[in-house]
This record gives structure tokens, sequence and C-alpha cells, in this order.
């Protein structure tokens, strides 16, 4: 079978960025900085950047692109008792892209509905009771509503069809296309929200430093969590990505390009929202430190209740923000779907199509049933912090720690990324990637484990509290991973992995054997 390349280097940087920048840089973003010391929270959020953003990207770059193979081959390739650990990431994969098609749909209805503000004048109550029917439940035969799962059908045709068209003419065309359309619709939005009376409120707001926060252990971790799970790195996409380099393609470049182009798209999105957070607050009255600053109620609830206020071009920017959610979201969900597509066509040697036809049509009907229900935001709500906070928080150091520490191999994964990339890594990789990374993801989950400890265990409305149906849900799908990934691996222990042959093979090319480097 032979694998498919990146039509261009260009087209590989502009995937990878599509995969990162995505929901979470503009509706996390600027409340986390906020909340952790403002402008100083740049500071140790460089760090992070630097110091585990960076590293963790060329390590997975570097394994896509050597083992040549989805994040279960590659890994297999790489030490056969490690393909465990790539189907667990194919596992969380397949469940974060089922919800996150909703979330799309959901941002794309509202781009039509800023159109006539048709949320009225109380944006909070139509999300819940209108618009997405909220029951707050998890019951499996709550209502299908058919405004928004008609949306999903199209979102994953689209998606399918992009998957299903290949690496070069389908995901690289399209993120040469979206990726750009982006960064203007986002641009036009940010000068158009810097107009505001209040903007500069906003952002002194945003950037204000607060020296002392830096101090604070919380910010640290808070900046590792974001720049973690901003990146799209620990679940499989960038080995994904990489395995369709050539093999002369430098990594570190690429990896310092794609960090920081997701680290300036961030802080452009901290300028917007915190330029109409500040006009909000001239306007309302009411401080920017209590209204909604992240997730669902930033997005849906704080930006339609400031396009009402808004005195002038109030469609054009709703369709503009809404319009941004939409294609940031949707690059991401094409790469987070090529990972279980890819997984399926490499380890078994089917077509493509059948890949995607099977894996990502199998997907899509599950979201397509499961999400656009009164049920939905619930179980959106649950499998979202459930599969990050113990499904990727958990994968990536164990990831780290069984290819750095277990299989001993980050010395030829070095050279092998030195071998073809102009920046030059030395052994401080080793100690950021080994060491700082896994050190400081242990502390973000341990964190996460005594918030959960610390949940009302008598409240019933609390999702975290005591041991619920929701709680259970969650957990479920977390541990389902885990397990998913076991057993696949158990499965196909005997398995041969079925060889590629590289569009761009080169006989005579230096390959990595056991460590070392020899030669073909």
């Amino acid at each position: 079978m032979i694998r498919e390349n990146w039509g261009t280097r260009v087209g590989f940087i502009l995937a990878a960025i599509g995969s990162a920048v995505g929901l979470g840089n503009i509706w996390r973003f600027p409340g986390v900085a906020y909340e952790s010391g403002g402008g100083a929270f740049l500071v140790p959020y460089l760090v992070a950047l630097l110091t585990a953003g960076i590293p963790l990207l060329i390590m997975e770059f570097t394994i896509g692109r050597r083992f040549k193979g989805s994040a279960p081959v590659a890994l297999r390739r790489l030490n056969k008792n490690a393909e465990a650990i790539g189907w667990w990431q194919v596992a969380i994969s397949m469940v974060i892209a089922v919800y996150y098609a909703a979330i799309i749909a959901w941002a794309a209805w509202y781009g039509y509905f800023s159109i006539s503000q048709e949320w009225g004048g109380d944006p909070a109550t139509f999300l819940m009771e209108d618009f997405l029917q909220n029951d707050g439940t998890l019951d499996t035969f709550s209502n299908w509503l058919p405004g928004i799962g008609l949306v999903m059908v199209v979102i994953w045709l689209v998606t399918l069809f992009i998957i299903g068209a290949g690496v070069r003419k389908g995901i690289e065309t399209a993120s040469k296309i979206f990726i750009p359309l982006l960064v203007v619709m986002f641009g036009v939005l940010v000068v158009q929200a810097l107009t505001l009376d209040g903007a500069a409120e906003g952002l002194n707001a945003f950037f204000t430093p607060d020296w002392e926060a830096v101090a604070e252990p919380r910010v640290w971790l808070a900046a590792y969590g974001q720049i973690f799970f901003s990146l799209s790195i620990g679940f499989g996409i960038m080995i994904t990505y990489a395995s369709y380099l050539k093999r002369k393609s430098d990594i570190t470049t690429s990896a310092f390009t794609v960090g920081f182009a997701n680290s300036s798209f961030e802080i452009l999105a901290g300028i917007g929202v915190f330029a109409v957070l500040g006009f909000m607050a001239l306007e309302s009255g009411v401080p920017i430190a209590e209204q909604s600053l992240t997730g669902v109620g930033l997005a849906f609830v704080a930006f339609p209740t400031i396009i009402n206020t808004l005195p002038f071009a109030q469609g054009l920017f709703g369709i503009l923000f809404f319009g941004s959610l939409v294609l940031a979201g949707w690059t991401s969900l094409i790469s987070i779907v090529q990972v279980p597509v890819a997984a399926v066509e490499d380890r078994f040697g089917v077509s493509r199509l059948k890949a995607t036809l099977f894996v990502g049509g199998g997907i899509a009907v599950v979201s397509t049933l499961l999400l656009p229900t009164t049920s939905g935001l619930m179980r959106l709500d649950m499998s979202d912090y459930y599969i990050n906070q113990y499904g990727i928080a958990v994968a990536a150091p164990v990831s780290i720690v069984a290819v750095v520490w277990l299989a001993w191999k980050w010395k030829a994964l070095r050279e092998n990324a030195n071998a073809t990339s102009t920046f030059k890594i030395g052994p401080i990789w080793l100690v950021c990637l080994g060491v700082i990374t896994p050190v400081m993801l242990t502390a973000i989950l341990i964190f996460n484990i005594r918030d959960l400890m610390a949940a009302d265990p008598n409240n019933p409305d609390d999702p975290l509290g005591g041991y619920n149906a929701n709680q259970a849900f969650g957990w479920t799908v977390a541990i389902g991973a885990l397990a998913f990934g076991v057993i696949m691996a158990l499965i196909l222990r005997r398995k041969d992995v079925p060889e590629l042959v590289d569009e761009a093979d080169v006989p005579g090319e230096a390959t990595l054997t056991g460590g070392k480097e020899e030669t073909r």
C-alpha cells in the first residue's frame, strides 16, 4: 500500500495549525489568562510553550514521520508493547469527535440567528430552553432535535468527504482554504471590536499584569494546561499528520511554527473577546469579572447579549464571530476524525474510502443520534470533562514515559529530528520532554482529582458531586477509552503491521532501528 505525502510543507503546517486552533483558543484562553494574572500570565504561558508544548510536538512529529503510521501503528513500530497507547488515543479522538460536531452545529445556527438577533432579550433562556431544550438529564431516550441534527448531518458529510478525498486533495486543500479564511474573518472581527466604546477598558483588564499571581502554583498549572490542551497533542493527531511528511521534512522548525502560530491566535482571540467584554461592561454596568468568560456561556450567552447592544453591524459581527467558531471547530474536527480513520486504514490495510465510510460514518451516526437531543448538553459536558481531565491528561504522560524512559527512544528520536532540521535540539529536550512535561501533567491530574473529591457529595445538582448518573457516565467514557486501547492491542498482538511504501521513500536513506541510525 502506497502511503500519501503532503503536497507541500505549507500544507502540512496549515493542517497542523488548523488542528491546534480550535474552539478552546477562542472561548477558553481569554478567560484563563484573565483569571491567572492577566498580562503576567504570558510569562508562565510562554515558558510552558517552550518547555512542554513544542518539545512534545517535536516528539510526536518525529514519531509520526519516522515510523510512517497512525498512532497505533507508529507506536507499535517504535515498541511492540506501546500499541495500546495508540489505540487509547484513537478512542479519545472518537469520543471528542462525537460531541465536537454538535458545538460546530450550534455555532452555525447562531451565525444565522445573529442576523435578526433571534435569541431576543434573554440569550441564556433562549439557549437552554428554546434552542437546546435542555432537560438536565442523561436519558438515552430523550427527544431528538431535528434543527440541530440536520445541520450536524451536513457537517459530517462535508467532513467525511474531505477525509475520504485523501491527505493531499482533501485535508491539505481544505486547510489552505479554511485557515486563511479564519484569520481574515477573525481579524476583521477584532478590528471591529477595537472600535467599540469600552474596548480600551477591556484590553486593560486582559493585559494589566498581576505579578503576584505568577508566584502561585495554580497559575503555572493553568499555563501548562492551556498549552497542552490547545495544541492537539497527546491523543494521536500530530503523530498521524506527521506520518504523511516526506522523510527529509524539517521537524523542529515546523513544531516551532505550529506552536507559535497557535499561541498568536490565542492572544488575538483574547484581544477580540476582551474588547467586546469591555464594551458590554460599559453598556450594562456589569464588571468584566462578573461576566461569562469561558466556554458555552461566553460564546452562546455573553456574545449574543453583546450583539444585542452593538451600535452598528450587529448581523455582520455575529456572522464573523460564529463563523470563526465554525471554521476553527471544523478544521479541528477533520484532524480528530482522521486519527481513527488512519488507524484502521494503516493497521488493517483497508482503503481510505472504506475506512472513512466505516469508521468516520460510524462516529457520525453516533454523534447525530446522541448529541442533538434534549440530553445532548449534559452528554457533551460530561464527555468533555472526563475525556479531557482523565483521558488525555493521563494518556499523554503515559506516552511520554513509555517513549522516553521505558523504550529509551529519546536520543534516537532526537537524532532523527536533527538529521533534517535547521534548528537542532540538544539534551535540554530530554529535560523538557522527559521531566518537566510529565511532572506538570501529573500535577494537573492530581489537582483535577482533588477538585473532584472536593465536590459536594450531597448535592444532586452538582454534576461532580457524589457518584450520580452523570459521574458514572463520565467515568464510563474515560475508562472505556483506556479499556478499548488495551483490548485492541491484545486482539492485534500477533497480527503484523502491513508494510507501507512511502511516496517519497528514497533507497539508501538513513533510517532508525533499535535506537541507532542505520542505512537501508
